[in-house]
């Protein structure tokens, strides 16, 4: 059983009890992606580490990283913040949780993630300022849907490679279809250019260059659509995190209606 003692930065996915006073933590690590680590004692009130270890914490770890896919344990950390805003309001904490679990079902586990782990850092910390959580969301959607055997072709029309006329979407083809190919899906998804635009803008955004969000609710609608289409249709996807945030739309919604029939 090969285990090598390193420091590596980690954002905590989430925990669960082991035993009575150990745990069992989920980290994203930028040199590994996502480890199960035990931290023994870690269930323990007064416990040095406990902190460190709460979800949604960033900072830098020590511990014997396992490369056989046994458990790997945590030793040590310094350096450690929350996103603390996370925790104040149940959208961001569902659009984080969301991310992570997305994180979770598109990286293997032990395995290198290069870039990545900053890309999901910088969205974590978009959310916690108070940007728009679905946004940040929808960048990695967009991004992550190579890394799931579903790409798509964003920036050209998929039949003749040109992205000289308007573009939509066709599922059935792979990505957008101009609007010389658009006779060839009758159930194109009839997106407005601003949606196509920021769909091909997402595809190689870099979060940690941004500052700010602001979409209109009108393309975020849309925007949202068309990803939870892809989602559904290609991948077959359904997370747990994601159920909850699609309930609290309908809650939302059901509640404008009542207010606007008082």
């Amino acid at each position: 059983m090969a285990r090598e003692n390193t420091s590596f930065a980690g954002i905590v996915m989430y925990r669960r009890p082991y035993k009575e006073r150990d745990l069992l933590v989920k980290f994203l690590t930028d040199k590994r992606g996502p480890m199960m680590f035990f931290v023994r004692g870690g269930n323990r009130s007064h416990a040095k580490i406990t902190s460190d270890i709460l979800p949604f914490t960033h900072g830098q770890y020590t511990g014997w990283l396992a490369d056989d896919g046994s458990l790997s344990y945590l030793s040590a950390a310094r350096d450690t913040r929350q996103y603390v805003h996370l925790g104040e309001d149940p959208l961001r904490s569902a659009y984080a949780t969301y991310i992570l679990e997305l994180v979770d079902a598109t990286f293997e586990e032990g395995r290198s993630i290069g870039g990545w782990f900053n890309q999901v850092a910088a969205a974590l910390e978009l959310i916690d300022k108070g940007q728009d959580p679905q946004i940040a969301a929808n960048v990695l959607e967009v991004q992550f849907l190579p890394l799931l055997g579903a790409a798509q072709t964003w920036d050209r029309c998929t039949i003749c490679g040109l992205n000289d006329r308007p573009l939509d979407f066709s599922e059935a083809n792979g990505g957008m279809l101009c609007s010389r190919h658009w006779n060839l899906d009758e159930h194109r998804f009839h997106l407005d250019r601003r949606t196509v635009g920021y769909l091909q803008l997402f595809a190689s955004l870099n979060l940690v260059q941004v500052n700010q969000i602001q979409v209109d609710q009108s393309v975020k609608n849309r925007l949202r659509y068309t990803l939870d289409r892809i989602y559904d249709d290609e991948l077959g996807l359904h997370l747990k995190s994601k159920r909850f945030i699609d309930q609290m739309a309908t809650w939302e919604n059901q509640l404008k209606n009542l207010r606007s029939e008082n």
